[in-house]
């Protein structure tokens, strides 16, 4: 993170030369003040929220400034998290069991807790990096995986503790290096030369070690072996994408920009686009049964499907908030996060027709 310093007053040439060299010999991390704990705040849980996990019975949603709030009634009350040591927007956060889960976001930086949300640890921080992560996934055995700007992508094996910085290389869609040989390596070695990689907005779970990646500029990743290796899916649409929706069997929905919405029913190899009757951009879904999807995204978007996400009708919130992210809590019961933080509605009082 660069700073801007105001002009120091003149000063004697010896004087500035001892600052100097004494700032030389300093570590690197002493010339840069450590992060902020984020304060208390008396409505943290009507801030602006941006993911929710389930920790256990208990709800955990992350967002500005590094507030963390806490649940432990499906969302009807709210509690602030006693330490978080960051207040940098804090982006995306899952967990691994009831108590260990991990929460990332701006600065790069990666907190860890032990206790359920309730205090966290600063595990990885590099705000000169200038790559903001933008979601992460808790799989087994303590392995997890951060994703972020410019292909950012960190893994950990022992629950967030540790990191390593990996190169994203996904292989190239099937038809596309069938069709031009050499042609998706020469794309991707002009990509990183341009700006180093696309960003990759949020990682997703499905069934067994099935992930998908969702990335701006059109590109959809599936990785089948718990993100061990990556293969670019091929999406008849270059707009970015900010959420995928894992559904029944090999089904998904892929959400995207001013409410663009495809289906898959074979994990990715063909697509077909949905009419979601909205143009505003979808940030996030959930499931509910039997064969229930909502969805929701900006200026108060949200979609309802009974289909399995084969055709939806768009509602609205009345306030017209955006929303970010959503889980289901109960068979027809939700909690919404986003821009006036969380809210719990049951599937009949979402909203009314735009």
């Amino acid at each position: 993170m660069h700073r801007t310093r105001a002009a120091a007053p003149a000063r004697s040439l010896g004087c500035a030369l001892a600052l100097v060299c004494v700032a030389l010999l300093l570590p690197a991390a002493a010339q840069e003040p450590p992060p902020r704990s984020a304060e208390p705040a008396r409505l943290a849980a009507q801030s602006l929220l941006l993911a929710i996990a389930r920790a256990g019975e208990r709800l955990v949603a992350v967002g500005d400034r590094g507030i963390i709030v806490l649940s432990d009634d499906r969302g009807a009350s709210w509690q602030q998290a006693d330490e978080v040591p960051i207040q940098a927007l804090l982006t995306g956060v899952c967990f691994h069991d009831a108590r260990h889960g991990v929460a990332v976001g701006h600065d790069e930086v990666i907190l860890t807790s032990a206790d359920a949300g309730r205090t966290w640890q600063r595990t990885h921080y590099a705000p000169e990096a200038q790559r903001p992560l933008l979601d992460v996934w808790c799989g087994a055995g303590g392995v997890t995986i951060a994703v972020g700007a410019y292909s950012s992508y960190l893994v950990s094996h022992d629950g967030g503790a540790s990191w390593s910085t990996l190169k994203f290389a996904p292989a190239a869609p099937p038809h596309t290096a069938s069709a031009k040989p050499g042609a998706a390596a020469a794309s991707a070695a002009e990509e990183e030369a341009v700006n180093g990689g696309y960003h990759l907005n949020r990682i997703v779970g499905a069934d067994g070690a099935r992930l998908y990646i969702a990335g701006e500029a059109g590109h959809l990743y599936r990785s089948d072996d718990a993100g061990s290796s990556w293969q670019q899916l091929a999406v008849p649409y270059e707009g970015s994408f900010f959420d995928v929706l894992p559904l029944a069997s090999d089904g998904v929905l892929a959400l995207g920009l001013r409410g663009h919405l495809y289906r898959s029913a074979d994990a990715g190899a063909t697509w077909q686009q949905i009419d979601s009757g909205t143009d505003a951009m979808l940030d996030g879904g959930a499931r509910f049964a039997p064969h229930g999807v909502l969805l929701v995204g900006l200026s108060g978007a949200l979609l309802v499907s009974q289909d399995d996400g084969r055709s939806f009708t768009a509602l609205r919130a009345a306030d017209q908030a955006g929303f970010s992210a959503v889980i289901g809590t109960g068979a027809e019961h939700f909690v919404l996060v986003g821009e006036k933080g969380v809210r719990s509605r049951e599937l009949g009082a979402l909203g009314r027709a735009p």
